[in-house]
């Protein structure tokens, strides 16, 4: 082999092993557990957060320079798909895709309710008494991990009790 030959080799080895580097660094990112994120609560589930105590601004990549599709209401549900650095990749439950800041996650577990009403039950019971109505698109929080489909939430009023988790997206 000639000189030419070699380092093309070695080029082209490098090139390779940049590649395989870069596809485990993106399998690493995609199998982060979003327990491991910023504002999240592991004990109520892996790959749900809310964003925090300011509505946030979702860009459409990650960097603030990127444009900016839309602001989150503070509390709101979302779904972490991927972990950047400081920017995180998000989904709310619109299917709505775009990237916040991760300093913009609180550490408060929310859902949001999915049905046209979502029934409150005084326990995680389809028969048990209800509590309240909440209508679609309301949030609540999620004060603990659910039990055999039945998530114990809270409305901002201070009401408490169980929803179906059918009837809420977050969790």
């Amino acid at each position: 082999m000639n000189a030419v030959s070699t380092n093309a080799a070695t080029l082209c080895a490098a090139f390779c092993f940049s590649i395989l580097l870069n596809v485990a660094h993106a399998q690493a990112l995609f199998a982060t557990p979003a327990a491991a994120l910023p504002g999240t609560t592991p004990t109520i589930g892996a790959l749900y957060a809310a964003i925090g105590d300011k509505p946030a601004i979702i860009y459409d990549a990650p960097s603030a320079k990127a444009q900016k599709i839309f602001i989150l209401s503070r509390q709101h549900p979302v779904k972490v798909l991927v972990k950047l650095d400081k920017w995180i990749k998000i989904r709310d439950a619109d299917n709505t895709v775009g990237w916040v800041e991760s300093a913009s996650l609180g550490t408060n577990r929310t859902v949001q309710v999915s049905a046209n009403s979502a029934e409150i039950r005084v326990m995680p019971n389809p028969n048990a008494a209800i509590v309240f109505d909440a209508v679609r698109l309301v949030v609540l929080d999620a004060t603990g991990p659910a039990v055999n489909g039945w998530l114990p939430v809270r409305h901002r009023d201070g009401q408490t009790g169980y929803v179906s988790k059918s009837q809420v997206w977050g969790d």
